[in-house]
């Protein structure tokens, strides 16, 4: 199917915007929305030519050039508008200018299939979307939960952008980019304000008419003497109550229940995209369309744990436990954990005890 790309002219707001190439085709193909079509919405299709973006206001560098078959952007991952005033509490790094250059494919193909990725897509401006947080709360019971952005528990530090800034330097959109949304806003309800890295492009409703399909799970959290920590606070959590959002595994996603699919994409006048909403998961948290290995990032756990981080020393024992003695020998024991055995085994009766774990992995988070 064919759709015709329209880009702007000189965008408000101090913003320069030099379009090379303002007027564009790109084709693409898929099968299977069923539901998910919106067949009579109107759509302004804003950026999909070549463009330059400089603010010298905020120091923004963006230019977007075009081949055949890819759309290249070139950014120094500067904001084109206000941001809170960084470093803050909650969030003590301070912006600087990135080096970023992206590459989408402008005849993206849809597959059907969701590929998660930590950093979905990349907003006009060259500031990348990256929904989820490395911060886990992690109980002594075994339960870890993965902390979303946007909650009242803990303070991270975000703007009124939704955003905030890594040890990096650079600045990131967790949910709703609020003011790219007013510099892209052409008065249509759909605001183009990005491309996700396999080419489809990002929207935001003004009217919120698309809802995703996400919710709350039933029931109570589980989990005791639960902490957070970073390298610069340690805090009890408590996570019992119901699933109210502060966490990702809150959420469960349920075909059908809104309008959007898994990662929040939807078809419009036979176009895919995917919606950023005001609701989770706020921005899309996988793919839909064919994207590079190096963009690829599995899903965490239900508990919220990725792979790779360090569960805690009672979910050791039990999954170690192989005669379930409450104690682990050096043939239990599995992994990185056995060239540590003497280490950890401060008493030396030739077994690791849930004490003893603790103790180390204690000591392993006070480290800097």
């Amino acid at each position: 199917m064919k759709y015709l790309n329209k880009s702007i002219g000189i965008m408000a707001l101090s913003v320069l915007l030099i379009c090379n190439s303002c007027k564009g085709t790109s084709e693409h193909s898929h099968d299977g929305l069923g539901e998910h079509s919106h067949a009579t919405e109107s759509v302004a299709n804003d950026y999909f030519g070549a463009y330059s973006l400089e603010d010298e206001n905020y120091g923004t560098k963006t230019k977007v050039t075009l081949t055949a078959n890819q759309r290249i952007m070139v950014t120094n991952a500067l904001p084109n508008h206000k941001t809170g005033a960084f470093p803050t509490k909650g969030n003590p790094n301070t912006i600087s200018a990135q080096n970023r250059t992206y590459t989408f494919p402008i005849a993206p193909q849809y597959t059907g299939k969701a590929e998660w990725v930590r950093e979905p897509g990349v907003a006009l401006n060259g500031v990348k979307f990256e929904p989820g947080t490395a911060e886990v709360v992690e109980c002594e019971t075994g339960e870890n939960y993965r902390v979303e952005a946007l909650q009242d528990v803990i303070d991270l530090g975000l703007d009124f952008n939704h955003a905030h800034v890594q040890p990096t330097g650079a600045y990131h959109y967790h949910g709703t980019p609020t003011s790219v949304i007013q510099n892209f806003d052409t008065g249509e309800d759909l605001v183009h304000i990005g491309f996700a890295h396999d080419g489809f492009p990002m929207y935001y409703s003004k009217s919120g008419k698309y809802k995703p399909s996400y919710k709350a799970l039933d029931g109570n959290r589980e989990g005791e003497e639960c902490t957070y920590e970073n390298p610069h606070q340690s805090m009890d959590i408590s996570v019992g109550g119901h699933h109210d959002g502060t966490f990702t595994s809150d959420f469960e996603y349920v075909e059908g229940f809104g309008d959007l699919d898994e990662c929040n994409g939807i078809t419009i006048n036979g176009q895919y995209m995917y919606l950023v909403t005001n609701e989770f998961p706020y921005v899309s948290r996988c793919l839909m369309g064919e994207v590079s290995q190096s963009e690829r990032q599995g899903p965490p756990n239900r508990d919220g744990r990725n792979q790779g981080q360090r569960p805690s020393a009672k979910a050791i024992i039990a999954e170690m436990d192989s005669n379930k003695d409450g104690k682990l020998s050096k043939n239990e024991i599995k992994g990185p954990l056995v060239n540590e055995f003497s280490t950890v085994d401060t008493n030396n009766d030739g077994f690791i005890s849930l004490e003893e774990l603790k103790n180390v992995n204690q000591e392993k988070r006070q480290r800097p």
